[in-house]
């Protein structure tokens, strides 16, 4: 959220540690057990795929 960035930060952190289960029919994604540190390097990394100009790629459905 670009309103509170320490919230979203922690609110991924804590999504990816916790790796909701339970749900019928679907894959569950398989738990790596990351650092701290390796935690806070994937946010970042996603952090600066976010922010990455990709010139409207992928086109939308109509083309």
């Amino acid at each position: 959220n670009d309103n509170d960035p320490k919230a979203a930060r922690e609110a991924i952190i804590t999504w990816i540690k916790s790796m909701p289960t339970g749900v019928e029919g679907r894959r569950q994604m398989p738990h790596f057990d990351l650092t701290d540190q390796q935690l806070n390097d994937l946010v970042d990394f996603f952090e600066w795929t976010s922010k990455i100009k990709t010139q409207n790629w992928p086109p939308n459905l109509a083309g």
